[in-house]
């Protein structure tokens, strides 16, 4: 039986040129696409990113997923990341961005799922969309009109997160069902590629190469070009076969020098963290 969403997937990460770490981690592999972004430092981040990485690997290999099957296996990694924090790395955490494949009555979705400010885009129609929404003070700022996007980028506050897994954050995670289309394009990434590379030139990444694979090479290039502050990782999945309703169609084959670019709990940063 033919899943409800074929993809083709091309996968680039890159510790970038200011750390000796990477602490992202991430999960290619049909249902599921994820980037985990670790904070903490070594024994810590690194640690809880590709744990939280590996609680969902026993969910590959399903056709598809339900919000149930990732809500249960977003509750085994939260515990054990808190876990990691009591074993004395008490700033233990991660980001957790992506989709999964999912199905409504047969047809393909995309279930896509964040908590963080690791971010989840999808490319259709040539039009770009940031699906997931950033949990982050700066996000909060311009949400309360006190704070403009263009300003974001250079905001000291730009790398404090307000929800995560682990890091003393209760904060749950943001779900959407996305119906799917084929020539659907999804990256997933950590900040270290949003953090550089605008939303515009991301677009034009996307656009340019038809291989996924080049197109996230081309991406952790560009961000590497572009200072490389912090780790960088890209997931690109492309929609080859989506399943549809019968009829329906689709069906086919401040000095940037003194920024921190680290991703940092607000427990930590400001004394608080919902």
């Amino acid at each position: 039986m033919t899943a409800p969403i074929v993809a083709r997937v091309g996968t680039a990460t890159h510790t970038g040129l200011r750390r000796a770490l990477n602490e992202d981690a991430y999960l290619a592999e049909a249902p599921l696409f994820l980037v985990a972004d670790g904070m903490g430092g070594h024994q810590a981040g690194d640690v809880a990113s590709t744990t939280v990485i590996a609680e969902f690997r026993g969910l590959q290999g399903r056709g598809s997923l339900s919000i149930d099957d990732i809500s249960f296996a977003l509750a085994r990694a939260r515990a054990a990341v808190d876990a990691i924090a009591g074993g004395g790395a008490t700033s233990a955490g991660t980001t957790l961005s992506g989709v999964a494949v999912a199905e409504v009555d047969g047809v393909g979705y995309w279930l896509a799922l964040n908590i963080g400010d690791s971010r989840t885009y999808r490319l259709a129609g040539g039009v770009l969309e940031q699906v997931s929404v950033d949990h982050s003070v700066v996000q909060e700022l311009i949400d309360a009109g006190e704070l403009v996007a263009a300003d974001a980028q250079r905001d000291r506050r730009r790398n404090i997160i307000t929800r995560a897994l682990g890091a003393g954050s209760t904060g749950e995670a943001d779900y959407w069902m996305i119906p799917a289309s084929v020539g659907d394009r999804i990256l997933v990434c950590s900040d270290g590629l949003s953090s550089e590379v605008g939303d515009e030139e991301i677009r034009e990444a996307l656009l340019r190469h038809e291989d996924p694979q080049a197109a996230a090479d081309l991406l952790i290039a560009r961000a590497l070009e572009l200072g490389g502050r912090d780790n960088v990782t890209a997931v690109i999945v492309d929609a080859i076969h989506v399943t549809t309703r019968p009829g329906a169609g689709g069906a086919a084959g401040i000095d940037d020098e003194d920024i921190d670019s680290d991703t940092r709990p607000r427990a930590e940063a400001m004394g608080g963290m919902r």
